[in-house]
């Protein structure tokens, strides 16, 4: 029966990478932790995505603009392999709970805020967001909220949101896997895993772009909103 928590949130993580350009660790975090080791669930909930976040990238390559995400790469990788070390010393519950009520606090605000997703964020604000999403990448292999705002507030169109987010995190996802490789988090025995996973995500991200192909960017942006909320609520939750 194990299998069942593996396919179908992988399924549902490559449905909500599909239409919003991250959401596949906050998914595939709810279950994996019943079966592996945190350590071992973040780094199989990075690998899993990867073929399907390989698909988005090959189709959505026309829109890339590559210099905007060489930057906030160098930072959100350099935190996240710092605090892939340390998560065994921080108190997660209080962690969960401060990321529950930032990415609740984020998601009303742009909801109510219809103009908030149209401005570029001052360079002091870019670097918070990113050295917050690399923090709690490395620790629960949840790093895209924060970085698909930002990612949207520089996008004039669908496609190209969908563009850099999605190299991005393909990036993001080569450079923590194999960092979690060399220091022995990911071993062969989670192949089983991944590879089960794997099948589920791409057809969730095959179904995520039927759907995809019929919204425009401000429903994109809704929906990406919503689901920053619901994710912020599960973390609070799940921290009492």
């Amino acid at each position: 029966m194990s299998w069942l928590f593996v396919i179908i949130p992988a399924l549902l993580a490559g449905l909500v990478q599909g239409l919003t350009g991250f959401g596949t660790g906050i998914i595939l975090m709810i279950f994996l932790p019943s079966i592996l080791p945190m350590a071992q669930s973040a780094g199989v909930a990075a690998l899993i995505p990867m073929v399907s976040i390989g698909i988005m990238v090959h189709r959505y390559r026309h829109a890339l603009q590559f210099k905007r995400l060489i930057w906030p790469f160098l930072i959100y990788a350099t935190v996240a392999s710092f605090s892939i070390h340390i998560g065994k010393l921080l108190d997660v519950q209080v962690l969960k709970l401060m990321l529950g009520g930032l990415l609740t606090a984020l998601s009303i605000y742009f909801l109510l805020n219809k103009s908030a997703g149209d401005r570029h964020y001052p360079l002091p604000v870019v670097i918070v967001f990113t050295i917050i999403s690399g923090f709690f990448n490395g620790l629960f292999g949840i790093g895209g909220p924060l970085m698909a705002l930002y990612f949207l507030s520089l996008s004039r169109t669908k496609d190209e949101y969908m563009a850099s987010i999605q190299t991005f995190f393909l990036i993001d996802m080569t450079y923590v896997t194999l960092y979690r490789v060399a220091n022995h988090i990911l071993t062969i025995d989670t192949i089983p895993v991944i590879a089960l996973g794997v099948v589920g995500a791409v057809l969730g991200t095959t179904l995520a772009n039927h759907l995809l192909n019929r919204m425009n960017l401000e429903l994109v942006r809704r929906v990406i909103y919503v689901f920053i909320g619901c994710a912020g609520i599960f973390y609070l939750v799940s921290s009492i």
